[in-house]
């Protein structure tokens, strides 16, 4: 397949400019200390369930997998912490539903390093063994979307890919944790850049990262110069790290494609039809580590913000600390769950409660100020004044009036069949520009999952 050339240098068509209000662009990555207890969800990928492999009142050391998997759309899990198992059952998760969960209790004077796996030299290793270790990492997209990250880089047997694209625009309001990783861990990410490209087959890595963020380019081509003065280092010019347009929604997979080559996916499909594979840098600077130390997923930097916290940063997370012990840590006590949005303004859900734990695809802890969330709960719903602006703003080019109005009748057969619902990714963009304030994400979310539903019973 013919190599698409870039770089185009042009935004995408449509979208919107929310302010970036990113309080923690410049500070630098710090530790969470460890919790008492970890709650380690067994549901926290998109995929199948894994099944616990450790019993109650068993002693686990820290990276130890304690839930394994035989599904290729399933990823196994690792103790976050050294501690014995206290409980194995169900437990409430961050979307509301209780899930099967394994709660440990970390042992007090347990110096909680990683002492599960070894090192392992991947040189001359073919691509089907590095997607195993990448699978035996638990990893998945760390950047909210959950996806196996084995199984992403997994190529259908008919295609053909040429280009690796990152993901480096992390274009969600007050997120900064794939910035800082960039600027931070670029030399892991050129590392986890390269297994995945030996992975895919892929030829060429292209970061895309948007110009709001310049030390991450700075950062990111410094690492690919270094890397190639290395023994078995980057050939150079395989590996490319590109500014792009700051807009939102620029960080979907779809959206990015069109600003470096200026070439659409087309409608239900994904990007291998293109030759390319789309994937985050914390994902890939993550791996970058683990790798080589044959470890597996065992915590994550999280972006804890807003205007409710005295201490926003970035934070290295050990997985599963409860939300409330993060939010003490960080200067915000006291707080309400109805104050908390985990993820990014834009696309983030409401946490259920203080309780439940962090998760792989927890990028973000927004905390709001309850004067706001007043504000907010007190501005009414109008109806559709068909003006025309949620049209204006759809990346996608959808009608979100149209689909709204079909959404208040329960016309979700056809939503679906006639207007493209499947093609909506949830950005958000028409919420934010309605006058009217009319919930349209909201009623997105509850028809595709009513069809999803459908379709399961027949």
């Amino acid at each position: 397949m013919k190599l698409l050339s870039y770089f185009r240098g042009e935004a995408f068509q449509r979208g919107v400019h929310p302010p970036s209000c990113k309080l923690t662009a410049q500070t630098h990555i710090r530790r969470l200390p460890f919790p008492q207890k970890v709650t380690v969800p067994m549901s926290q990928h998109i995929g199948k369930v894994p099944h616990p492999t450790v019993k109650l009142r068993e002693e686990v050391v820290r990276g130890q997998p304690i839930a394994r998997t035989s599904d290729w759309l399933s990823v196994p899990h690792h103790a976050p912490v050294t501690g014995v198992v206290e409980f194995i059952g169900l437990r409430p998760s961050a979307r509301g539903p209780w899930v099967e969960s394994i709660v440990i209790r970390a042992h007090p004077g347990a110096t909680q390093e990683d002492l599960w796996g070894r090192p392992r030299d991947f040189t001359g290793a073919a691509g089907s063994e590095i997607l195993q270790a990448i699978w035996d990492t638990g990893m998945v997209g760390l950047g909210g979307a959950a996806f196996p990250t084995h199984a992403k880089l997994t190529v259908p047997k008919q295609a053909k890919v040429h280009t690796l694209v990152v993901n480096g625009c992390e274009c969600e309001p007050y997120l900064t944790c794939d910035h800082r990783v960039m600027v931070e861990q670029a030399d892991d990410l050129i590392i986890g850049i390269r297994y995945a490209m030996r992975a895919t087959g892929a030829v060429r890595a292209i970061v895309g990262i948007e110009d709001n963020k310049p030390d991450a380019v700075i950062a990111v081509r410094a690492a690919i110069e270094r890397a190639a003065h290395l023994p078995g280092g980057v050939p150079e010019g395989e590996i490319h790290a590109e500014p792009v347009p700051t807009k939102y929604p620029q960080g979907s997979e779809k959206m990015l494609i069109m600003a470096l080559f200026g070439v659409e996916i087309p409608a239900g499909g994904l990007p291998v039809s293109l030759g390319m594979v789309v994937n985050n840098v914390g994902t890939l600077a993550a791996l970058g580590r683990l790798l080589p130390a044959g470890r597996g997923l065992t915590e994550r930097v999280v972006t804890v913000t807003g205007p409710g916290v005295a201490k926003p940063g970035d934070y290295i997370v050990p997985l599963g600390t409860p939300i409330r012990f993060v939010l003490d840590y960080a200067g915000a006590p006291g707080v309400a769950a109805r104050q908390i949005v985990l993820g990014g303004p834009m696309m983030g859900q409401a946490a259920a409660s203080l309780d439940v734990p962090i998760t792989k695809g927890m990028s973000g802890v927004l905390v709001m100020r309850g004067d706001e969330l007043s504000d907010h709960e007190g501005r009414k719903t109008y109806p559709c004044i068909k003006c025309a602006e949620c049209v204006e703003s759809c990346p996608m080019g959808l009608n979100p009036s149209t689909l709204g109005m079909l959404a208040a009748k329960r016309e979700y057969d056809l939503m679906g069949a006639q207007f493209h619902l499947g093609e909506c990714f949830e950005c958000g963009c028409c919420s934010y520009v309605c006058p009217s304030n009319i919930p349209l994400v909201q009623q997105f979310r509850v028809a595709k999952q009513i069809l999803r539903e459908k379709a399961i019973s027949k």
